[in-house]
């Protein structure tokens, strides 16, 4: 029946995405471009900080405007203006870029902390950073810092701290459809600062949870910024 050739469909695409070739699928809907991706981060968990879906047109160029929009809000947040504590995730692929807020925050004075990934575990632990020739790149491709000891910044220590969080789209209760390693759900459920969310309006969700793709252990943030405003669900 149909069903049984959605699912063969659904291994055949998985199965070249295992081979890590860059594969791009085009689909007709945003609904299905978030269903695919959910899908496909399933079957290929190790893949999974790789799989993504793009929405709305946007040349590269258009990205960086709406990008600079964003952190422009974001720098006049309050819960980032009092923090003593950044931890910015550094930004891959099409991902709203956060280099820009992590220069300004060194200017500002701010302590900078990026996340390194605990091999088999769903935990991230923060190492300060100072600049971005000291970061290495992991197999996945993505620039993490060493994992210094003397480094290591916990999130929840004294002083207010915000914590940035990445997602391939949000909505408006502060939900967002993650890449389905878990690292910001486990961050989130016991960090004490400012969670806030980095979203382009092209990305926008009015409900995730009407795509069917917000479980029981996600969780919210506490604000979500675009180039077009700033939400703070209730």
């Amino acid at each position: 029946g149909r069903r049984g050739e959605t699912l063969d469909a659904l291994q055949y695409l998985a199965s070249l995405v295992a081979q890590g070739e860059k594969t791009i699928i085009y689909v007709n809907s945003r609904a299905e471009s978030v269903s695919l991706a959910r899908d496909l981060r399933r079957q290929v968990p190790q893949m999974a900080p790789l799989i993504g879906f793009y929405n709305g047109g946007l040349t590269r160029e258009e990205r960086s405007r709406i990008d600079a929009l964003i952190t422009e809000r974001l720098i006049a947040l309050p819960e980032y203006q009092d923090a003593q504590l950044v931890l910015p995730y550094l930004s891959f692929g099409a991902e709203v870029d956060t280099r820009a807020l992590i220069r300004h925050a060194w200017a500002a004075g701010k302590i900078v902390a990026l996340p390194w990934c605990v091999p088999g575990t769903r935990e991230m632990r923060w190492y300060r950073v100072e600049s971005f020739d000291s970061l290495v790149r992991s197999s996945f491709g993505v620039e993490e810092p060493v994992p210094r000891d003397e480094d290591e910044q916990d999130p929840n220590a004294d002083g207010p701290a915000i914590a940035l969080v990445p997602g391939l789209t949000f909505d408006e209760r502060g939900y967002r459809m993650g890449y389905g390693g878990g690292f910001y759900d486990t961050l989130l459920s016991t960090f004490d600062g400012a969670a806030v969310g980095l979203c382009r309006e092209a990305q926008f969700e009015e409900d995730l949870t009407a795509l069917g793709v917000i479980d029981a252990h996600d969780r919210s943030c506490d604000v979500v910024v675009t180039e077009a405003r700033v939400i703070r669900p209730s």
